[in-house]
């Protein structure tokens, strides 16, 4: 359950968009990426460009969550070439199999998101061998 509100989730629809637009991710792309239903039309991501809410169900916001952490990640890891971030999504990843970051997300989803995201935020993947860690010493 979110307490994000409905303005908020509208303000997040339009930055988590444009991120993707930014980042060269087609229309379908974008629906499957944030983990919508496949019948979703193209016309739905024009609304959430201006003003309409992101659906407030677990799958969707969990998926937005990773992707605006993989964007933070990037934005340290290349502080003043924001197209350095951009090339690194589509150039093959020998520790994504040789294939590129924005295939990976797409093609393996969440599970594909968290393995982008574990390769450019050492700390989130730390975060999960601590909790996994934890889980495996509760009884």
């Amino acid at each position: 359950m979110t307490t994000e509100t409905l303005d908020e989730r509208a303000a997040q629809a339009h930055m988590i968009i444009s991120l993707l637009d930014h980042w060269g991710v087609g229309e379908r792309e974008k629906i499957t990426l944030l983990g919508l239903p496949a019948e979703t039309k193209l016309c739905s991501l024009q609304g959430f460009r201006h003003g309409k809410a992101l659906p407030g169900n677990d799958e969707v916001l969990i998926r937005v969550e990773h992707i605006l952490g993989i964007s933070r990640a990037l934005s340290l890891a290349n502080p003043l070439n924001e197209r350095a971030a951009v090339m690194w999504l589509h150039r093959r990843n020998h520790r994504l199999n040789s294939r590129t970051p924005l295939a990976t997300m797409i093609d393996e989803g969440l599970d594909g998101i968290i393995r982008v995201r574990i390769q450019l935020d050492c700390s989130y993947g730390w975060y999960l061998d601590e909790q996994r860690v934890k889980a495996e010493a509760s009884p």
